[in-house]
């Protein structure tokens, strides 16, 4: 059953038109309708880029937890950056989790979910050499570095929290745990550090949905994450998503729902400077849609 709300409550989150999401009397935090996945990379390349020219401006380094996805906003992010020259000598990266095979091993370099192949060719190789993040300023969770990251985060929160939300409203790899032993309430998910641990289920089977063909074999059951308590420190967290369906009910539950463990994301609302961001395409609902269906 849900925790701390009805089915009649979520039918009617689901049942708002999304264009009337923006401005809603009944939303619990920030959000910004966008057209598309073109007009939601350029926001969320925007949104790094206006925090490093933030923290130069008052003569300070940048500290940004960055994800692998959503993937809209690397072209833009480049762009701008070597368009207008801007420096990202005094960037420093943190990256939100990485995937791991069933022993809790980091994958071979070319498999699609080896998250850091992934950034290094999206995020860093397009930077013109002069203006790019410094080797050393990059930080990469691994089973060996997750604990020393999260104390650096914890010792200096980041300026920036940047990421996606998964289809149980996960934030970085901090899923509603599904496990029959281990139900953290939701003080405990808030104050999740960085971890190993194994994906639940129905993260195994939405990834292998969306990349393999429905083959879950091929998904990487486990992950290290940053926990929400380095996520949540940040002085601005920005959520960002244009994947549609797989992410729609997590979204209303964010938006219009109680802070709940079932959906991580609704830990936002706490936020003093919390921003979601959805294309018109994960803003809709089909329950939107359908008046006539018969769901209660």
């Amino acid at each position: 059953m849900p925790q701390g709300y009805t089915l009649r409550q979520l039918y009617d989150w689901c049942r708002v038109p999304a264009e009337d999401l923006p401005g809603h009397p009944g939303l619990k935090v920030g959000f910004r309708l966008v057209a598309d996945s073109a007009e939601m990379g350029e926001a969320m390349a925007r949104e790094l880029i206006d925090a490093v020219a933030a923290a130069a401006a008052a003569g300070r380094p940048c500290r940004a937890i960055v994800p692998c996805g959503p993937m809209a906003w690397y072209a833009p992010f480049a762009r701008l950056v070597n368009a207008e020259r801007v420096s990202l000598r005094g960037l420093h990266v943190w990256h939100m989790d990485e995937c791991l095979d069933w022993q809790g091993r980091l994958l071979p370099a070319g498999h699609p979910y080896n998250f850091r192949t992934t950034m290094e060719r999206v995020f860093y190789s397009p930077i013109d050499p002069a203006l790019a993040v410094p080797a050393a300023q990059r930080h990469w969770p691994t089973p060996e570095t997750i604990g020393r990251i999260a104390d650096q985060l914890a010792a200096a929160p980041a300026d920036i929290t940047l990421g996606g939300w998964g289809q149980d409203g996960h934030v970085a790899y901090n899923q509603a745990r599904r496990e029959p032993y281990v139900a953290p309430d939701v003080e405990q998910l808030a104050a999740s550090r960085g971890r190993v641990q194994v994906n639940n289920p129905d993260t195994i089977l939405a990834l292998a949905q969306r990349t393999f063909g429905a083959a879950y074999q091929f998904v990487p059951p486990m992950s290290v994450t940053l926990g929400m308590a380095e996520c949540l420190v940040a002085r601005k967290v920005r959520l960002f998503s244009d994947t549609g369906a797989w992410k729609q009910t997590a979204l209303r539950v964010a938006l219009f729902g109680p802070v709940t463990a079932e959906y991580p994301m609704t830990a936002l609302q706490r936020h003093a400077d919390a921003l979601i961001t959805a294309t018109a395409a994960t803003a809709d609902h089909p329950i939107a849609h359908h008046p006539e269906w018969e769901l209660l």
